[in-house]
């Protein structure tokens, strides 16, 4: 098969989630609802936790920030898209699509390194709830956000310049609706042996090591709140951790299943099920947990939601 060097390629093309014209209506309904869902329910809750004082708390913080993320990611993806959909222009410039790339890669990296931050938050507030405000003060959360921002930031431009050093060959076709970094591998003729290394080096830092931190959070968290002597009081404490442990089940499981579905080359019609699971669909259901499982969130929403009317 012949090849290309990376600078004669000039574009990709998207094959998106269905080649039926009788579908393409109805997928660009539905995403541009999740889409607007997904921009209207994080942009309360940053909000609401930037209006009242109440919410000022590192845990509050963390989830400012990372419906913030969450609006980046999914903007990074959809808008596309659906501008694809309704041109029928399945193709994206080289530079697009290493944007794209990059991108998703700083916005899941850093939405990592923030959910591990909250476990470590929620450890702290229920095994040292005394010098919780001490440990967890606004300089260590500022800290935590710059040091996600760096190392992301880090992470983004080695595997940017790896892409940038592929060749790719004649077949250019992504089986996907954005430009997924592992995909692009797929296509690259030249050797690949230092980038994958390089991506699994990766997956460690951004998933391994935050999963391991939540995990350790986590088991002590559960021996801390077992020695809580009232079934009340062990309820409150552990339903305080619920919407976290949902959000972040929901996080690294659909970013197992989309590393899973580009690993073992099943259907591109479950790939692109799983991309959806990881870019789109924590990110519309995230403030929906924050805010239906906590009261503090829950009665600020209802506030909010009664002011809009009025305006």
């Amino acid at each position: 098969m012949g090849s290309k060097n990376q600078t004669d390629v000039s574009h990709f093309f998207l094959l998106g989630l269905t080649d039926d014209p009788r579908v393409e209506p109805v997928i660009f309904c539905l995403f541009l609802f999740m889409y607007m869902v997904t921009i209207l329910g994080n942009l309360l809750i940053i909000l609401a936790v930037s209006s009242y004082s109440y919410l000022q708390t590192p845990m509050y913080f963390f989830i400012s920030n990372l419906s913030f993320n969450d609006i980046c990611l999914t903007t990074t993806v959809i808008p596309n898209m659906l501008l694809n959909t309704q041109t029928q222009i399945q193709s994206i410039s080289y530079a697009g699509c290493l944007t794209q790339v990059c991108l998703v890669l700083f916005f899941a990296g850093f939405e990592s390194c923030i959910l591990s931050a909250m476990a470590y938050g929620r450890y702290v507030a229920i095994c040292y709830p005394l010098t919780y405000t001490v440990i967890m003060s606004s300089h260590l959360c500022g800290l935590i956000i710059l040091f996600s921002v760096l190392i992301s930031i880090l992470n983004m431009g080695l595997l940017g310049l790896m892409v940038l050093r592929l060749s790719f060959c004649t077949n250019l076709e992504i089986p996907l609706f954005f430009c997924e970094l592992s995909q692009i591998m797929k296509l690259a003729c030249s050797d690949t042996l230092v980038h994958n290394i390089l991506i699994y080096l990766a997956m460690f830092i951004f998933g391994g090591i935050p999963v391991s931190g939540i995990i350790f959070s986590y088991v002590q968290i559960a021996s801390s709140v077992l020695k809580i002597p009232s079934v009340t009081g062990r309820y409150k404490a552990f339903s305080t951790c619920s919407s976290h442990l949902s959000v972040t089940s929901l996080s690294y499981g659909s970013g197992l299943w989309v590393y899973i579905s580009s690993a073992v080359n099943i259907l591109p019609n479950k790939t692109s099920v799983a991309c959806i699971m990881y870019t789109v669909v924590p990110q519309m259901l995230n403030p929906f947990i924050f805010s239906l499982r906590n009261k503090d969130m829950k009665r600020t929403m209802k506030k909010l939601i009664s002011i809009v009317p009025s305006l």
